[in-house]
C-alpha cells in the first residue's frame, strides 16, 4: 500500500502515535564547535544530499548503500514509513546539514536480539557527511551532545547504545570521548560490532 504523502516525505504526519516524541523539537543545542540541530528527514528535498554521502567510499564502506539515489531513498522510506521506533534525521550545525542520525528504540530493535538490552534504551546510528567534517573531532562532539539530548528529552531511558563496526576504529574513538564505554563484541547479521553504552548514571563523570 503506498504511503500517504506527508508520511513517505518524512512530513509532520510521520510520527503520530508513533513509539518517539518529535526528535525535530529537541533542538538546537549549543555545543564547543558551535549550534546543533537535529531535523526529521524531508525525503523529497534530503534524498539528493543523503544519496551524495552514501556513495562517498568511506561512507559506503560502513553503510552499504552506494548507488542510485532510490537504494538510499529505500533505506529511509523503511523508517518514516514505520511504525515509529526510529527517526531518520539531518544533522545541522551552525545552519549547515552536515551529517545524518538515526535515533531509535534499541529494545524494540533487532539489536535486542543480539544483546542485552534493557526496557527504554535508546541507540543512535550516524554518518559525518562532507569530507571536510571529518577528522576534526567534531564527532565526539556531537555524538556527546545528542546523547544528552537523548538523556534530556527521555526520561525513561536510563543508556543510550551504539554498534559501529569493529573495523570502523575513528566511530569506537568517536564515541569513547562522547562518554560511551566499551560493553562487548557483538556478532550482528551484517557485521561485528563494538557495543557502546552511555550510562545515565555515569553522564556527568565521563
Amino acid at each position: 500500500m503506498a504511503l500517504p504523502d506527508a508520511i513517505a516525505d518524512g512530513g509532520p504526519d510521520a510520527r503520530r502515535g508513533g513509539l518517539l516524541d518529535d526528535v525535530g523539537d529537541w533542538g538546537p543545542v549549543r555545543t564547543s564547535v558551535g549550534s546543533f540541530r537535529l531535523t526529521p528527514v524531508r525525503l523529497g528535498s534530503d534524498l539528493p544530499l543523503l544519496s551524495r554521502w552514501m556513495n562517498d567510499p568511506a561512507v559506503s564502506a560502513f553503510w552499504e548503500l552506494a548507488g542510485p539515489p532510490s537504494v538510499t531513498a529505500g533505506h529511509v522510506r523503511a523508517q518514516l514509513g514505520g511504525d515509529g521506533r526510529g527517526m531518520p534525521c539531518l544533522g545541522t550545525l551552525n545552519g549547515e546539514p552536515m551529517s545524518y542520525w538515526e535515533i531509535y528504540r534499541a529494545d524494540l530493535d533487532p539489536l535486542a536480539r543480539h544483546c542485552s538490552v534493557l526496557p527504554h534504551d535508546m541507540g543512535i546510528h550516524l554518518l559525518i557527511g562532507p569530507a571536510r567534517d571529518r577528522g576534526r573531532h567534531l564527532g565526539g562532539v556531537l555524538i556527546r551532545a545528542v546523547a544528552d539530548l537523548i538523556l534530556d528529552r527521555r526520561p525513561d531511558c536510563m543508556r543510550v547504545l551504539a554498534e559501529p563496526d569493529l573495523r570502523n576504529v575513528p566511530s569506537i574513538a568517536a564515541f569513547l570521548s562522547a562518554g560511551f564505554r566499551f560493553s562487548a563484541e557483538v556478532e550482528l547479521p551484517d557485521k561485528r560490532a563494538a557495543l557502546m553504552v552511555r550510562d545515565r548514571s555515569l553522564r556527568h563523570q565521563l
